[in-house]
């Protein structure tokens, strides 16, 4: 496992009305291996709610980063890492329907949510 070099992201407030398409922003560009729609990789990751700009999640907030299948994450995940270099960071606003659904029995369900990933490893 790699340690990264970042350290655990600050997200702006977002301005205006969320996407209704995914949004991918390269906010550091990796020059490792690239990541696969097939691979499993290991990231630090950071997510909020874009309404509230609440955190909900961060690998930082546990003191380690984690491996996942790709193919097992949320569509926006599975749509926005492929093509991801190792050493990169990347920003993705992930609508509902690509994130938890519309509505239902997930929390998050209905929310657009803003993720900062930092590709460490894929395998």
């Amino acid at each position: 496992m790699t340690e990264s070099s970042l350290s655990k992201p600050e997200i702006e407030f977002p301005e205006g009305p969320a996407p209704a398409e995914l949004e991918i922003v390269d906010l550091v560009e990796g020059d490792g291996a690239e990541a696969l729609p097939t691979s499993k990789v290991n990231v630090h990751y950071l997510g909020v709610e874009y309404d509230s700009g609440e955190e909900f999640d961060s690998s930082w907030g546990r003191g380690e980063s984690i491996d996942f299948p790709l193919r097992s994450l949320i569509q926006g995940w599975q749509v926005g890492i492929p093509g991801m270099k190792v050493g990169g960071r990347r920003k993705l606003v992930v609508p509902p329907a690509q994130a938890y659904g519309n509505a239902g029995g997930h929390p998050l369900s209905g929310k657009t949510l803003i993720f900062v990933i930092d590709l460490l490893g894929v395998s």
